[in-house]
């Protein structure tokens, strides 16, 4: 597999973490990942010059815009810079956004790459708190405000911060599978990726990483283990505790006790399996450890106030195209 090309954009007043998620995320897939090929990922401004970020942080591109070849994958950060871009930067995305194989935006960013035009007639997404803005200047797009990213074709856009490292992993798994996207996830300490049309608002894994390493490997096999038995006393086994030690270290150090992650854990795969597979109810209740169609409709219910019938054709997500090959 070829490695593909990664740019992101830079200006004045832009949002760190929009840089930096992405990038962290692009540039960990490396062979001893799991991963054939990878991604080259550069960084230009207009002019080729540092530009100072909205927290006062320097960065100093690799490159001028102007001397970059048409990227496999185009990013475009937010930050307020974004807000009221620079003209310059808004007529190079107009005529190179159309010729990347893939174009992506972080927050704020969408307001750019709507500015290029390129957004019209499309459905979008940005930062919550920019939704009634982003409306009023561009009409034309189909916003919507809930999602933490959207696709729509070639182009896609994601929501606040963070969720540009959603997107971007997103992306990995299209490339290169799931077992790679989840290799750098939890590398990045982001244990499972929030499907795109989940409300910027949820938080389904909200769980702190163990400190302690025999806890951290604990989280790390019920990912992988659903099936498995994870009652308690199991889980103490396996870590060499008893289960009263276990459950109160387990409880102190991942803010939750070991039967709420579990539950949390199970219920994101279930999700995400409703979301990106046709498997059917039954087939999800197994692969995810509720053992029934029936038991995993109320752990849905409880939490979701749906079904997973219903859920599904709820929050059934687009599909994204395949990268152009050049």
């Amino acid at each position: 597999m070829r490695t593909r090309t990664v740019l992101i954009v830079l200006f004045e007043g832009i949002q760190p973490l929009d840089v930096t998620g992405p990038h962290e995320v692009f540039a960990g897939v490396r062979p001893e990942r799991g991963a054939e090929g990878g991604y080259e990922v550069r960084t230009a401004t207009i002019d080729g010059e540092p530009v100072r970020s909205t927290s006062g942080l320097r960065l100093a591109p690799d490159a001028a815009l102007a001397d970059c070849a048409v990227p496999d994958l185009l990013v475009v950060p937010g930050g307020e810079g974004a807000l009221e871009p620079d003209p310059r930067i808004v007529s190079w995305l107009r005529v190179n956004g159309p010729r990347a194989g893939r174009l992506l935006s972080v927050c704020t960013g969408a307001f750019l790459v709507a500015a290029a035009g390129l957004l019209d007639g499309r459905r979008a997404t940005t930062h919550w708190a920019y939704c009634d803005r982003f409306t009023e200047r561009f009409p034309d797009v189909l916003l919507d405000p809930e999602p933490i990213f959207v696709r729509d074709g070639r182009v896609a856009t994601s929501a606040g911060v963070t969720a540009g490292i959603d997107l971007a992993l997103a992306v990995v798994e299209e490339d290169h599978g799931r077992k790679v996207a989840l290799t750098i996830a939890r590398h990045l300490v982001v244990f499972l990726r929030r499907p795109g049309n989940q409300r910027q608002f949820s938080v389904p894994l909200a769980a702190q990483t163990a400190g302690r390493p025999t806890l951290r490997d604990i989280q790390h096999w019920i990912v992988e283990h659903l099936t498995a038995d994870l009652s308690v006393d199991a889980l103490a086994d396996r870590a060499g505790l008893s289960p009263r030690h276990f459950a109160r270290a387990f409880r102190d150090e991942v803010g939750m006790t070991p039967g709420r992650y579990v539950d949390l854990v199970r219920l994101e795969a279930a999700r995400r399996l409703l979301e990106d597979t046709g498997q059917g109810v039954e087939e999800v209740s197994r692969a995810c450890g509720y053992g029934t169609p029936e038991a995993m409709r109320r752990a849905f219910v409880r939490a979701l106030g749906a079904g997973p019938a219903e859920y599904r054709r709820r929050f059934r997500p687009m599909t994204m195209v395949q990268p152009i090959a050049v």
